[in-house]
C-alpha cells in the first residue's frame, strides 16, 4: 500500500525512492508489526480477561499447569492483526507469493479461532474435533498447494532442492502438490503441539521466520542467488517483508507471553504461524531446510507419534508424557529451563540451516 503511494510521490521528491528497497521495507515491516503488537497487546489482554476468555487446563497434564487456568488465551489474534496490517502496508500488493503466504496464514488462523472459541464456549479443552480440524487444514493446505503448482512459472518452483549439495534439483511434477500440502499442514500442527509452555513456541517461530526471510531475500535476488548457487525464483524476495512481520509480531507477543505468561497464543496463533512457516519454505524452495531449522517442532511431533504408536502396539509409553516438553517437566525440570534449552537448540539448528546457503 505504501509502495503504491511512494511510487506516486517520488515524482515530487526523490527521497521516496527508498521505498523501492526491499531491505528498507522488510525492516519497517518488522518494526511496524512489533509496535502494533506492543500497542494493542495490553488492551487485548484486558478485553480477553474481562470476557473471561481464559485457558482451560487438562486434568491429566503436569500439576504445575493447574495454576495457569484462567490465563487469557487466543492471544495469537494479536499476532495475526499485526502481521496482516504490516504486510499490507509495506509489501507489494501485486506480488502473488506474498498474497499466497498471507492468505494461508489467515485461513489457518481462522481454523484455530473456531477451535479456541469452541473450547471456551464448551468449557473444556477439546474444541473442534480432530476430524473437522484436519478436514479444513486439508482443504486450505491442498488448495494452496494446487495454486502454487498452477501459477509456477519456472521448473525450479516445483522441484525439490537438496541442502548442502550443489546443483541438485529433483523434478516433482504433481508430487509437488503432495509435498507442499504435507509441509504446510505438518508445520502447522507441529507448532501447535509445541505451544505448551510460556514462550516455548513463539521464539523458535521468530528465529525460523527470520532465517526464512534471509532465504527469501537471496532467492529473489538474481545476483545473490547466482553467487550462492541457490535457485533464483522471481518475486519471492517480497516474502522477506512477510517474514519480517512474523518476527516483529512474534517478538511483540513474546513480551506478554514470556514466563509467567500474561496471555497464551491459542490455536488461532499456533496453527497460523506453523502454516506461515510451511508455505514460505515451499515458496522459497527450502522445505528440507525448514525440517532442519524447525527441529524442535519436529522433535515434539515425533514424540507424540512414538508415544501413541508405542501405547497402541505394546501398551507401554516411551515418554512420561507427550509432547516432549511435558516429559522433561515430569522429570523435574523447571518450566523456564525447558523453554530456554529448547530455544538454545533452535538457535543451533537455525545456524545450521543458514550455513546451507554457503556450504554446497
Amino acid at each position: 500500500m505504501l509502495l503504491l503511494l511512494a511510487d506516486y510521490l517520488q515524482q515530487y521528491h526523490s527521497g521516496f525512492n527508498v521505498f523501492r528497497y526491499l531491505t528498507f521495507r522488510a525492516i519497517m515491516g518488522t518494526l511496524t508489526a512489533l509496535m502494533i503488537s506492543l500497542w494493542i497487546g495490553p488492551t487485548m489482554i484486558r478485553r480477553l480477561t474481562s470476557y473471561k476468555i481464559g485457558q482451560n487446563v487438562r486434568d491429566d497434564g503436569p500439576e504445575s499447569h493447574l495454576s495457569k487456568a484462567g490465563t487469557p488465551t487466543m492471544g495469537g489474534a494479536l499476532i495475526l492483526v499485526a502481521v496482516a496490517i504490516s504486510t499490507l502496508l509495506w509489501s507489494d500488493l501485486q506480488n502473488k507469493q506474498m498474497l499466497i503466504a498471507l492468505s494461508v496464514t489467515m485461513l489457518f488462523g481462522a481454523i484455530g479461532f473456531i477451535d479456541d472459541f469452541k473450547k471456551l464456549t464448551a468449557g473444556n479443552s477439546k474444541g473442534l474435533s480432530a476430524k473437522a480440524k484436519y478436514f479444513w487444514q486439508t482443504v486450505f493446505g491442498l488448495g494452496a498447494a494446487v495454486v502454487m503448482y498452477r501459477y509456477a512459472v519456472q521448473p525450479i518452483e516445483t522441484a525439490l532442492i537438496i541442502p548442502f549439495v550443489k546443483d541438485v534439483m529433483i523434478p516433482l511434477g504433481w508430487g509437488f502438490i503432495v509435498l507442499a500440502y504435507l509441509v504446510i499442514v505438518g508445520s502447522s500442527n507441529s507448532v501447535n503441539l509445541t505451544d505448551g509452555l510460556d514462550g516455548l513456541a513463539i521464539l523458535p517461530t521468530v528465529m525460523v521466520a527470520g532465517a526464512l526471510g534471509v532465504f527469501a531475500y537471496v532467492t529473489g535476488h538474481v545476483n545473490f542467488a547466482t553467487y550462492l548457487a541457490i535457485p533464483y525464483v522471481s518475486g519471492v524476495g517480497e516474502l522477506a517483508i512477510f517474514c519480517g512481520t512474523l518476527v516483529g509480531a512474534g517478538l511483540g507477543f513474546l513480551w506478554f507471553n514470556t514466563y509467567p505468561a500474561q496471555v497464551f497464543m491459542g490455536d488461532v496463533g499456533a496453527l497460523a504461524l506453523g502454516a506461515a512457516l510451511g508455505v514460505v519454505a515451499v515458496l522459497v524452495r527450502q522445505e528440507l531446510v525448514l525440517l532442519i531449522m524447525g527441529g524442535v517442532f519436529v522433535m515434539e511431533t515425533v514424540s507424540v507419534i512414538l508415544q501413541v504408536a508405542s501405547f497402541k502396539l505394546t501398551g507401554r509409553r516411551i515418554f512420561r508424557m507427550a509432547p516432549l516438553h511435558h516429559h522433561f517437566e515430569l522429570k523435574g525440570w523447571p518450566e523456564p529451563r525447558v523453554i530456554v534449552r529448547f530455544w538454545i537448540i533452535t538457535v543451533v539448528l537455525v545456524l545450521i540451516g543458514l550455513a546451507s546457503l554457503k556450504i554446497r
